[in-house]
């Protein structure tokens, strides 16, 4: 087995290599990776859902398209090499640099499709990647690297361009996060993973998880949102951090949305039924969901909880009246699983939402259907999400590319809310240095301005200002 110091090492001759290509060789380099990863979509989506045993093998093809296609289609255009921006007229320019070896840990819930997006914007910025996966889907994410790197170095991509760890050990994974070789640290997973990554020295873009809350207002088109809803819920059984986690109403509208719920699959669980959900699906001492649940369908989950549930459903319902480790299904659940608020007004519901994402969602994504600009814009402000997705599904939409303009990615920024550096959708843009060469333009207001005029205490800031600025 390589051990972390030889793949730092080979990861940095492999940085060296990179910053000698081209942006022709770059792009035929990605454009290698993109068709092989997306000739393989099926076999390895079945590979992911034979080895995690999670999601549905449909959809984790959907999820390689999207990670492959859509990505692809993204940043095939983009500049990323030498100069990519200039102002002749300010003497500006910006030269594109490549960070160095970068390090990605891949979840369990998106095992491929998130192994095949990180190979394809790291080369596209030319920095070599080293992949750690979690030990549940290790034979899939290996296949994934392993199919991405042969189609680089076919391409011209320099040797171990893209590397990852055969037995990916507690050892070796912090003896990598330790190297003073590695630029950064792409931390798509588990909570502990991104605060490790937070606390290892190296420059690290993390994510926060998501509790996403929907509201769906009086002007909405009932059984559209109802449709979505269920639709991004279900997709491989819920395992996008991004999916739905909540519904809210009010009240006027709670029987229409109920009824639309139920005719579209949904059975809304007892008191009772919801209490043994909650036993499998919430550990209320480490405040996260149980892996019993994660990416199961409801029939395996009722079976699991001990309830009967007709086979034609599709998706668990929970009203519920309180938000916290008290009302469990309140919680992040990746499971066609969804919490239901029933609220007086058009505030209370809003606040609901914003309670909601800050149990354990604050900046990750929330959703409004409503065909009213004002109570769209009231609830952007209010609630604390990077993406605030008005009528589109959740899961589609914030994975970008499909029904939003945001970039296709499978790495999701929560801004210092979710403690990380960026809400945005992580790309290509994040994995570059950019170099910015000003060349000598002078400003004439400063060069004609008396700067002596400065060194007298008596001189106010407004007669500064307007002295600074007359004749201009």
């Amino acid at each position: 087995m390589t051990s972390p110091q030889q793949i730092i090492e080979q990861a940095v001759k492999a940085a060296a290599a990179f910053r000698e290509l081209d942006q022709k060789r770059v792009d035929a380099i990605v454009r290698a990776v993109y068709l092989a990863a997306l000739d393989a979509r099926v076999k390895l989506a079945r590979l992911a859902n034979e080895e995690t045993g999670l999601g549905v093998r449909e959809h984790k093809v959907i999820k390689n398209v999207i990670a492959a296609q859509l990505v692809y289609e993204d940043i095939k255009n983009q500049r990323t090499v030498g100069v990519i921006s200039e102002d002749p007229r300010g003497g500006m320019v910006e030269l594109a640099r490549p960070l160095g070896p970068i390090m990605g840990f891949i979840p369990v819930t998106n095992p491929t499709s998130t192994a095949i997006f990180k190979s394809l914007i790291t080369m596209k910025t030319r920095n070599p990647l080293i992949l750690s996966s979690s030990p549940a889907a290790r034979r899939c994410t290996t296949a994934t690297a392993q199919r991405c790197d042969d189609a680089a170095l076919s391409a011209g991509a320099p040797e171990h361009c893209i590397q990852w760890f055969t037995k990916p050990t507690a050892h070796a994974v912090e003896e990598m996060l330790d190297s003073r070789h590695l630029a950064l640290i792409l931390a798509t997973g588990t909570d502990k993973i991104v605060r490790r990554a937070h606390t290892s020295g190296t420059p690290a873009i993390g994510v926060g998880p998501g509790n996403v809350p929907v509201y769906i207002g009086v002007t909405a088109d009932i059984a559209f949102a109802v449709r979505n809803i269920i639709e991004s819920k279900t997709f491989d059984n819920g395992t996008v951090c991004a999916s739905e986690q909540s519904v809210v109403v009010r009240r006027l509208l709670a029987d229409a949305v109920i009824q639309e719920f139920q005719r579209c699959g949904a059975h809304f669980l007892t008191r009772e039924e919801a209490d043994k959900v909650a036993a499998i699906a919430y550990d209320p001492d480490a405040r996260a969901m149980k892996a019993t649940v994660v990416g199961q369908s409801v029939q395996v989950i009722a079976r699991r909880a001990g309830i009967c549930v007709p086979e034609d459903v599709v998706v668990l319902m929970a009203r519920l009246d309180g938000v916290g480790v008290d009302h469990p299904l309140s919680a992040e659940i990746l499971a066609p699983i969804l919490g239901f608020y029933v609220e007086e007004d058009f505030e209370t519901a809003i606040g609901r939402c914003s309670e909601i994402t800050r149990f354990g969602g604050t900046g990750h994504t929330a959703v409004i259907y409503s065909n009213t600009d004002e109570r769209v814009e009231y609830f952007a402000e209010k609630v604390d999400a990077s993406r605030i997705l008005v009528n589109m599904s959740s899961t589609f939409g914030a994975l970008g590319g499909m029904y939003s303009s945001l970039n296709p990615s499978f790495t999701l920024g929560c801004g210092s809310g979710g403690r990380n550096i960026t809400t945005d959708n992580i790309t290509t843009r994040h994995l570059l240095n950019i170099h910015r060469l000003a060349r000598r333009r002078p400003n004439p207001r400063w060069i004609a301005f008396d700067k002596a005029r400065y060194l007298d205490d008596a001189v106010a800031a407004e007669q500064l200002e307007a002295e600074f600025n007359r004749n201009f």
